[in-house]
């Protein structure tokens, strides 16, 4: 399809309202990470907007999706898809004793099941693992570690915490997109 075609059908979504933004950000991601040579650099700028507009509108877990597709281009994903501090929160509700699962599974793109199973795991490998794959950082990571699971002596409160640093992160954001597709299609 020619670009200007291109253009044109992308601009038609958007005018079709919220129900199917969520089709139109997968999309224009698809073709900004897959850029057609073909393409005039003038309308990628156009795209983006769109982009952006488009995520603004869709749901969280359609966000975490977008953003594992986006994976690939970091730079990209920072300039439409900005996070909003999920870190506060997670961290507010694990202090609270409240629904760490709920808010975790916003967090990740997951359903509050599989929370709840990232979380149940002793090791902390899997809380890890998410963490990582979210791109959330240690310090979060370590908080919601020693605070859902308070009673671990401290050899494995420090075998925890240090799961964190063993996990790669391109193997964390694998296993989280994953745990995403797995759940998208049952």
């Amino acid at each position: 399809m020619a670009a200007s075609q291109k253009l044109s059908h992308l601009l038609q979504l958007a005018d079709q309202g919220p129900a199917l933004r969520a089709a139109l950000a997968e999309e224009v991601a698809e073709l900004l990470t897959n850029w057609p040579a073909d393409y005039p650099d003038s309308m990628r700028g156009a795209c983006e907007a769109l982009l952006a507009k488009a995520a603004h509108d869709v749901d969280p877990t359609t966000r975490a999706r977008l953003r594992v597709q986006l994976y690939s281009s970091p730079e990209l994903a920072a300039r439409v898809l900005p996070r909003e501090s999920t870190t506060p929160s997670l961290i507010e509700t694990a202090r609270q004793g409240g629904d760490v699962a709920g808010v975790l599974a916003g967090v990740l793109g997951v359903d509050n099941k599989m929370a709840a199973q990232i979380l149940d795991d002793e090791t902390g490998a899997a809380l890890a693992v998410a963490c990582k794959g979210a791109s959330l950082d240690r310090a979060t990571f370590s908080t919601i570690a020693l605070l859902v699971r308070p009673g671990r002596d401290r050899v494995h409160a420090y075998a925890v915490l240090d799961a964190f640093e063993t996990v790669p992160t391109s193997e964390a954001t694998r296993v989280l997109r994953g745990w995403r597709e797995s759940q998208a299609a049952a």
